[in-house]
């Protein structure tokens, strides 16, 4: 199994509940497709970049999992389906993109570097 990453727009007219519902209905292919979700991370509203269908805002929404190339394709035709998504993205990670997003949840990048001892002696 070849382990992805997917980023969905959803359009920012949706309610809180609604926007749950959409993400745990992709989210239901995904597991019922054989797919193992790793991680999930509501990035929520965000200003686009450009206008899409004359919005200028979205809801992000990424989901990290392992899942079976066939599997893909069947999402992204319901991704395409369903009009409350405006855009989404599925990229195949290869083993750097894995460590590097592994590296970013345990917090590594977050951490603030330890000051060395002549700048503490100062």
């Amino acid at each position: 199994m070849q382990q992805y990453e997917t980023v969905i727009i959803l359009t920012p007219l949706l309610s809180e509940d609604v926007t749950k519902e959409v993400i745990a209905k992709f989210k239901n292919i995904l597991t019922e497709g054989g797919a193992e979700i790793i991680h999930e991370d509501n990035w929520g509203l965000k200003k686009l970049a450009y206008p899409i269908e004359k919005k200028t805002t979205g809801y992000y929404h990424l989901t990290e999992f392992k899942a079976p190339g066939e599997l893909i394709s069947k999402l992204e035709i319901e991704y395409k389906r369903d009009e409350r998504i405006m855009r989404f993205l599925t990229t195949a990670l290869d083993k750097h993109a894995i460590a590097y997003n592994e590296k970013k949840r345990s917090g590594a990048f977050n951490k603030k570097p330890e000051p060395k001892a002549a700048e503490v002696a100062q």
